[in-house]
């Protein structure tokens, strides 16, 4: 019977291993939650702020806009341009060989199937940067009837495709979504 009583004994960790096993975890499991105590914190304060975030998208009502206008809005802090075309203008758009052009994009590319007639694009020079004339009343429009950038040169026609100057592409089209036929969300 001693026999088989050291046998069992010899079998079974002491109980001081249970115990310093138990510290272990419970230490690491107090470590990992002060560590995320920690960390979640700075993480969430890297999210963008409540202004930020209202500015993500916005509404543009279009019904106010007559054909051969344009408007300003802000979006994201960069001026936004949403231009009316008029029929004169889409055909000549359409007439141009998208093959001379330096960054090749049709009107079609440039607009929503259904609402050609309305051009939006971010209203920087993609240049340097500058905001170029045209969506203003009585602001240069430059030798092709759509955008001038005053900084350096570049000339931008009704489809906001860059034509001549130093601009290496045409003026960028935001992505935005057709609400009804006069308003649009951007972003």
């Amino acid at each position: 019977m001693a026999s088989e009583t050291s046998v069992a004994a010899d079998t079974l960790p002491p109980s001081g291993e249970r115990r310093r096993d138990f510290i272990y975890v419970a230490t690491g499991a107090f470590a990992a939650a002060g560590a995320a105590a920690v960390v979640l914190p700075l993480v969430n304060q890297m999210n963008p702020s409540a202004d930020v975030l209202a500015l993500a998208s916005i509404d543009l009502d279009l019904s106010a806009i007559q054909p051969g206008q344009a408007v300003k809005a802000s979006w994201r802090g960069k001026p936004i341009f949403a231009r009316h075309l008029t029929p004169a203008e889409i055909d000549a758009a359409k007439k141009v060989d998208v093959s001379t052009l330096r960054d090749p994009q049709t009107l079609d590319q440039r607009t929503k199937a259904g609402n050609e007639q309305w051009l939006i694009t971010l209203g920087v020079c993609t240049h340097l940067g500058c905001v170029p004339l045209g969506a203003g009343e009585g602001e240069a429009r430059g030798d092709f009837g759509g955008y001038f950038c005053p900084c350096h040169g570049s000339h931008y026609d009704t489809a906001a495709r860059v034509r001549k100057g130093p601009a290496p592409k045409n003026l960028e089209v935001p992505e935005y979504k057709f609400n009804t036929p006069t308003a649009v969300t951007i972003g």
